[in-house]
């Protein structure tokens, strides 16, 4: 009797059939890959958008309440003090979220990154077969 080859009793039907599942769960796989990072990548420019609000607000005020100092320079006491604190106070926060906007821009993940290198490793395992 003659021996049977491991996968001999397969018929070409069901690997083709085991072919196109494997597929299609790679497939699968990397879509999901891809709405992870276009959701990852959103959420950094909702983010972005709302630390570059505040800056421009912040230094909106520290213009507007430096005016005042000016205006009251020539007033008596401690108003000089109270507006020059509340001055620099807002100039120095919006100075710092826009460093920290520039930051964050600069800091930010390549798009798709992630499967992309997924990509490349299946790309690296369907050369590496014999």
């Amino acid at each position: 009797m003659a021996e049977k080859m491991p996968g001999e009793g397969k018929g070409l039907l069901e690997s083709l059939t085991a072919l196109a599942a494997t597929l299609v769960a790679v497939a699968h796989t990397r879509l999901d890959l891809l709405s992870s990072d276009l959701e990852e990548d959103r959420a950094h420019m909702v983010s972005l958008l709302g630390w570059t609000l505040i800056a421009l607000f912040c230094l909106g005020i520290g213009v507007v309440l430096a005016t005042i100092l000016l205006v009251a320079a020539f007033w008596d006491t401690h108003r000089l003090l109270v507006l020059g604190s509340l001055a620099g106070f807002f100039l120095a926060a919006g100075v710092a979220m826009w460093l920290l906007v520039l930051h964050k821009a600069r800091t930010k993940p390549r798009l798709f990154s992630a499967s992309l290198s997924e990509f490349q490793k299946d790309r690296q395992h369907l050369v590496s077969r014999p």
